[in-house]
């Protein structure tokens, strides 16, 4: 129901847009996240933004660098990721959810779809 699209190959300072397409339900009123897991490591939060897509948030090491954004008419989030980083490198999913009592969230537990990820690699 979740499918990231828009991984590849870039050079350190370079730019990548992904996308997550959702279908089988509208995700107008779920709110949205996206994650990474670089080999090795354990999945980490990268920002999430709101049903609304009012409220964002990031984690530190990419504030300033990535921008996540939503298109509930298109039913479609993006992570838009300028000066990447070798640090970048890391399989990235998007994932969603509904609960009245949250606006967003970055610990992977209040997801509860996923998507399937997409390969994102900064070259030195």
């Amino acid at each position: 129901q979740l499918q990231a699209s828009g991984g590849g190959l870039v050079e350190a300072g370079g730019s990548l847009g992904l996308s997550c397409a959702a279908s089988g339900r509208t995700f107008s009123s779920y709110f949205m996240g996206w994650f990474r897991q670089a080999p090795g490591k354990e999945r980490e939060f990268v920002a999430a933004i709101s049903a609304s897509g009012a409220t964002t948030r990031y984690t530190d090491s990419v504030k300033g660098r990535f921008t996540i954004s939503r298109d509930n008419a298109k039913n479609t989030m993006y992570l838009q990721m300028n000066t990447l980083k070798p640090e970048d490198t890391a399989v990235y999913y998007c994932a969603a959810d509904r609960d009245s009592r949250v606006v967003v969230a970055a610990t992977p537990e209040y997801y509860e779809y996923w998507g399937r990820g997409t390969q994102v690699t900064v070259s030195s």
